[in-house]
């Protein structure tokens, strides 16, 4: 079974940068489809970004679009989303995800249905 634990949240100006690490366990980490979503109170959890096992093919939410950036390293078993130009509307708890499907398409990476594991999430919190 696959564990996942996030770090690198906390809080951050508008306009400021954060980047938040996953660290992952199990072998087949360079199989699996990594995926980051957030979930502020009271809302819906969010697809924020994946990235497929090979490729380094990337999916992005539109509200992070040329703010955020996704990247893995596979000898590391790691994921990592750089956040730049964060904005209040960006504070939630971030969650790492991962899918045992190595390429996921658009249309099912943004589905949390899609994945598999699931770390305790990390929280982000941009002031105004």
């Amino acid at each position: 079974q696959v564990q996942l634990v996030e770090s690198g949240g906390g809080l951050v100006q508008a306009g400021g940068s954060l980047r938040l690490s996953c660290a992952a366990s199990g072998r087949s980490f360079s199989s699996y489809t990594m995926g980051w979503f957030r979930q502020a109170p009271g809302k819906e959890r969010e697809f924020v970004a994946t990235i497929v096992w090979t490729g380094g093919r990337t999916y992005y939410a539109d509200f992070v679009k040329g703010r955020f950036v996704i990247s893995r390293d596979n000898a590391k078993n790691t994921v990592l989303l750089q956040m730049n130009s964060l904005k209040p509307d960006d504070t939630a708890v971030y969650y790492c995800a991962a899918s045992i499907v190595g390429l996921l398409t658009f249309e099912r990476a943004i589905r949390p249905s899609e994945y598999n594991y699931w770390g305790q999430g990390t929280q982000v919190t941009v002031s105004s």
